[in-house]
């Protein structure tokens, strides 16, 4: 059974939108002053605090140690954003599968400008047209849109891709709207 304090954590990213949970990974990474990707539970405090939320001491132990699942007493950030992701139905993660494996074109579980060049078509992109940006630097942005704000490493994971969906997923109540959306925008 989840703890009643991340769904209010996870309800107040959601609040601020389906980028909330990134905004709040954002946040934290600002919080880690020594750049070891984790957070002491000092730094963990701070982060809810300059986030605008406010919980009794109590309640942000129990939510540090429910996101902290190797007990090691940081959390790691992937540690928090698995916690922060909502939960999706069986349907959705399998239309987010059917999309990944299909840009995924070498099935290597990664997504490239070369996976998407066979795939996604750039001619219809304004910058392309214009002649501002070539195919690969408009597949380059396009990449961008899945990965984590400061791990831009132009190679979009199986995670990174559902962690994106998961935001969207988010602000879409019916699974046949999710689907629909899902089938449209990746031609599946």
């Amino acid at each position: 059974m989840e703890s009643t304090t991340i769904t209010k954590l996870r309800e107040a990213c959601l609040k601020r939108g389906a980028a909330g949970i990134k905004g709040m990974s954002r946040l934290f990474r600002l919080m880690d002053d020594n750049g070891s990707r984790s957070l002491s539970f000092e730094e963990f405090k701070n982060g809810i605090h300059d986030y605008g939320l406010t919980f009794d001491d109590q309640s942000l132990k129990e939510l540090f140690n429910s996101i902290d699942v190797n007990g090691d007493g940081t959390i790691l950030f992937d540690e928090l954003l698995v916690k922060l992701r909502p939960p999706m139905s069986e349907s959705r993660i399998n239309i987010i599968d059917k999309a990944f494996k299909k840009l995924d074109k070498s099935g290597d579980g990664v997504v490239t400008v070369e996976d998407l060049h066979h795939v996604y078509n750039t001619r219809a992109h304004p910058k392309y047209q214009s002649g501002k940006w070539t195919e690969k630097e408009c597949l380059e942005e396009f990449l961008k849109t899945f990965e984590p704000n400061d791990d831009k490493d132009g190679k979009v994971t199986k995670e990174e891709f559902l962690n994106y969906y998961s935001g969207v997923s988010a602000s879409i109540d019916e699974d046949v709207y999710f689907d629909l959306m899902m089938r449209n925008a990746w031609k599946l």
